[in-house]
């Protein structure tokens, strides 16, 4: 959302080219109409609506480069600010977003530039976290690993779902006045998760409110029992990957509104002609274990690449998801120091009578038990990747036998999934 007292960034580069966060509006426009030419208008409008409306961005995390000589916007992306909550820690995080670079000035290290700034941005932001939808390879010259569930899922075709039984629900499009049950219904659904999005109702507002038209347009589908009352709902996004009906999100659903929701989403698929149901979602949640049992087709999935700018201020942070999980381990109690050697630096995790009293960076150190690349640290640490499926890819993983229960109990593998905030 701009704001008038958040003083623009300059920065000048070589050729004549300058470095720049937003000013105002004007160059809001400017942008979005770039994003639009080298993404689609659907970008154009959502880079609008983020920058103007939404609840937390601010004219800082607008980055481009302009041509001096000519006025024009040549580069840009943005910083997009999430809140995670990892278990009941609340995580900030920042999304790398729309990043584009018109073809005549590529190759001259204007995405470098903007990144650099970008990461002083998280900085300032507070962000422990950033993340990335993007394209293959690319980021990881940036510092970003494949390290949370994305995009895939299963595809279900229409033919295999079974028509229920007089099913007891009907379903209608939510309006803004079902904001508060969509806001308890989310919450529910999230506890489900390790890893998820924070929504608080502002940014409720802004998904139904501001993002017709754009690239995260969505159809909110509320799901009501035969008293009117909402037991559910799902998410349709409008722009996605295939071909299917895609479901981008859903609530907790029982057996039968599950049931009844394919049902439904298997009309829309026939009405809208869509070759199948593909469900982008947890993997656990009712309607994907249902989609199994149905005979759904397992996609498998792409993954948000994750940057950590400072790992010890992470650690920090979730010492008390650390401390919970030795507590609740044969480790109960645990008196010792862990050396995480990461190659260019080792971490300290000072364990006292159970309690994680330090974390601290040592520096470069050699020898130690404990060892990761740096990048193959960030699934660990979210829970995406085991030791022993990052062992079995890179052969820098070590972790001696002594170890191993210790580094499992503080880092086990687990559920999580990212909604989207806009």
């Amino acid at each position: 959302m701009l704001d008038s007292t958040d003083t623009p960034y300059r920065q000048p580069l070589e050729d004549g080219l300058i470095l720049r966060t937003a000013a105002g509006e004007r160059d809001v426009e400017r942008v979005a109409k770039f994003n639009g030419t080298i993404h689609g208008p659907g970008t154009a409008a959502m880079t609008r609506n983020l920058f103007i409306h939404h609840p937390n961005t601010r004219p800082r995390d607008f980055i481009f480069v302009e041509d001096e000589r000519s006025g024009q916007v040549v580069s840009s992306l943005c910083l997009i600010p999430w809140t995670w909550r990892y278990e009941d820690v609340d995580v900030p995080a920042g999304e790398m977003g729309i990043v584009g670079t018109l073809a005549a000035y590529r190759r001259r290290g204007l995405v470098r530039a903007q990144v650099d700034y970008f990461k002083r941005r998280l900085r300032e932001r507070g962000c422990l976290l950033s993340h990335i939808q993007g394209i293959p390879y690319y980021y990881r010259q940036f510092g970003y690993e494949y390290a949370l569930p994305l995009e895939g899922g299963l595809r279900l075709e229409t033919r295999h779902v079974p028509t229920p039984p007089d099913a007891p629900f009907t379903f209608r499009l939510a309006t803004q006045d079902d904001l508060p049950t969509l806001m308890r219904l989310y919450d529910e659904a999230a506890q489900d998760l390790t890893i998820h999005t924070l929504r608080d109702e502002a940014t409720w507002r802004y998904l139904l409110t501001y993002t017709d038209g754009t690239e995260t347009e969505c159809e909110n589908w509320l799901i009501q029992d035969t008293g009117g009352q909402i037991v559910g709902y799902v998410r349709l996004p409008e722009h996605h990957f295939g071909e299917e009906l895609v479901v981008g999100e859903v609530s907790r659903l029982g057996f039968e509104a599950a049931l009844a929701a394919l049902q439904h989403l298997k009309a829309l698929a026939v009405e809208g002609d869509k070759p199948g149901i593909r469900l982008n979602l947890p993997a656990d949640c009712t309607l994907m274990r249902l989609a199994r049992s149905l005979g759904a087709h397992d996609l498998g999935t792409y993954a948000w690449q994750i940057h950590v700018p400072d790992f010890t201020a992470l650690l920090r942070a979730l010492v008390p998801v650390l401390e919970r999980r030795i507590a609740a381990s044969p480790f109960a109690g645990l008196t010792r120091d862990v050396r995480l050697n990461l190659y260019r630096e080792t971490l300290l995790l000072r364990f006292v009578a159970g309690r994680l009293t330090e974390v601290a960076n040592l520096g470069f150190t050699g020898g130690e038990a404990i060892c990761f690349p740096p990048l193959q640290f960030i699934p660990l640490v979210l829970g995406y990747r085991t030791v022993e499926e990052l062992r079995g890819v890179y052969p820098d993983v070590s972790v001696a036998p002594a170890w191993r229960l210790l580094v499992d109990t503080l880092f086990p593998k687990v559920a999580s999934f990212i909604y989207t905030i806009y």
